[in-house]
């Protein structure tokens, strides 16, 4: 919560000082680059083949055993991970090419990416390692440590923009010094806790460590599955780039907000519980490992479906209240809205993708995902064609939320075949209850969002209220939802234990 919470105080500096411009967008590619690439390595394939074979350490083998793995694994994945970091330097005008190759249109714009990039790219070095790191916190119970680390990311940023900007020839670079520097600082702030667990690494180079290569095998496919959602933001932004000028950034603005519950609750969940399936599986526990994924999904569905709801109703009011100011105009407001409220509509298929592919990498599956994700990511891409081109051969500015929605779509298909999936291996059954617990949530999400529609101002009345005043019907509109939400569901007879973690 604190780092989501800075997070947005973050891109409030970012939308006043910067706005949505070509200097924006050129950072935003230049930062998404290795922010994809830390999704694959950190968040995804990494910890979820790492955090299973850490696991099967530390309950079938000794100390010694487990400390030789972490040794062995620090070494082989940071020599591997510093020869990558150097190629993306080297070839940054390469990666921008790839991934922006509607920049070729504007040198300055191309070459601002290229340079930021330089800056940025490093940051896939020392955040990959942080995860690692945090994958071990996380076997042992502490999770506090890796969940705070990001809040330095946001804190770096914020001073980089706010004090540093001013003084450069070209402010936006400041914030590609942030991400490097920012990096550096969360890889060190979480070694004085693996040195309290006297699991602090010793790296040596171990490819052939039967450990390391288990690793290996479970990551090589799991790269591409693990990513789905964050592959196809990366062909978004492709495409985004040859349109208007503005729209990366739109894309961006909106995507923030949807992360901030994807990320409170989708990747909290899937923190949480890949380590307890991973013991499940370790010791044969098949019904209490389909006691802990149902355990998830009633969370997901109990947070997840007003939050969506409430994003889109409120797309445009957070914005004004969050961004609007200085560099961000009305116009702004509005065209983030359009592609805020296109991703709000997956954000349920964001969270249970989420929460379901843990359950396949606990079990050290990861073939199954990537077979999965292919399907997703293809009809990602035709979805973007029949939903954006239209658009922008119509030449409406908000192209960009044919590119939302489109992924948004992807979501959902995904994750219902991770769950068919799932169901058909028989690692999955649901427990009793969720006819009706659906009706009763879908009900109180109803209330909620009518509620919502009542209250709510169009765009122009938000943007002429001064910013306290924005923040008060801000603050009152999201109390009466979830007054309004919870009111429902306990009229409807929702009980609490039914969200409560089973014994494990």
């Amino acid at each position: 919560m604190i780092s989501r919470i800075l997070g947005f105080v973050r891109d409030m500096v970012f939308a006043r000082i910067f706005g949505a411009d070509a200097a924006t967008d050129a950072f935003f590619v230049a930062f998404k680059i290795p922010n994809f690439l830390r999704r694959l390595f950190a968040e995804g394939a990494f910890s979820q083949a790492f955090v299973p074979v850490l696991t099967d350490y530390k309950e079938n083998k000794s100390r010694q055993e487990l400390q030789t793995l972490i040794d062995q694994v620090a070494g082989t994945f940071g020599v591997i991970l510093f020869g990558l970091t150097l190629t993306g330097v080297l070839a940054a005008p390469v990666l921008i090419m790839m991934f922006g190759p509607g920049f070729l249109d504007d040198n300055n714009k191309y070459n601002l990416a290229v340079d930021m990039l330089r800056y940025t790219f490093p940051y896939l070095f020392f955040i990959a390692l942080t995860a690692f790191a945090g994958g071990i916190l996380n076997s042992f119970g502490r999770f506090a440590v890796p969940a705070l680390t990001p809040v330095f990311l946001n804190i770096v940023l914020i001073v980089m923009a706010v004090w540093i900007s001013p003084t450069l020839d070209q402010p936006v670079m400041a914030l590609a010094w942030g991400v490097f520097i920012a990096g550096l600082v969360q890889l060190f702030f979480q070694y004085p806790f693996l040195r309290q667990l006297k699991l602090a690494p010793r790296p040596r180079w171990g490819w052939k460590h039967p450990g390391v290569q288990r690793i290996k095998t479970l990551m090589l496919p799991a790269i591409f599955g693990s990513s789905v959602v964050q592959i196809n933001l990366l062909f978004d932004t492709l495409i985004a780039s040859f349109l208007i000028t503005g729209s990366i950034s739109w894309l961006y603005y909106s995507d923030r907000l949807v992360e901030f519950p994807l990320g409170l609750l989708g990747i909290a969940l899937a923190t949480v519980i890949l380590p307890k399936l991973s013991q499940d599986h370790a010791k044969s526990s098949t019904a209490t490992f389909s006691a802990t994924l149902d355990w998830a999904l009633r969370c997901a569905v109990l947070i997840g479906t007003p939050a969506a709801a409430g994003l889109t109703v409120l797309a445009a009011p957070m914005l004004t209240t969050l961004f609007y100011g200085g560099a961000f105009t009305p116009e702004d407001v509005y065209l983030s809205s359009l592609s805020l409220m296109a991703y709000s509509s997956g954000l349920m298929g964001f969270i249970l993708v989420k929460v379901f592919a843990p359950g396949f990498y606990a079990r050290q599956d990861t073939k199954t995902p990537v077979k999965i994700g292919i399907k997703a990511m293809v009809a990602n891409m035709g979805l973007n064609i029949i939903f954006a081109v239209p658009l922008y051969m119509m030449e409406f500015k908000g192209a960009h939320t044919g590119l939302a929605l489109a992924t948004a779509v992807s979501a959902y298909l995904n994750a219902y075949l991770l769950y068919r999936a799932l169901r058909k291996e028989n690692h999955y059954q649901p427990l009793s209850g969720w006819p009706i617990l659906l009706v009763q949530i879908l009900t109180a999400c109803s209330v909620m969002t009518a509620v919502l529609i009542w209250l709510n101002e169009p765009i122009n009345v938000w943007t002429q209220w001064d910013a306290l005043s924005r923040v008060w019907h801000l603050s009152l509109y999201i109390a009466a939802g979830f007054i309004s939400y919870l009111a429902t569901l306990l009229l409807t007879g929702v009980k609490i234990k039914t969200f409560i973690r089973p014994s494990m």
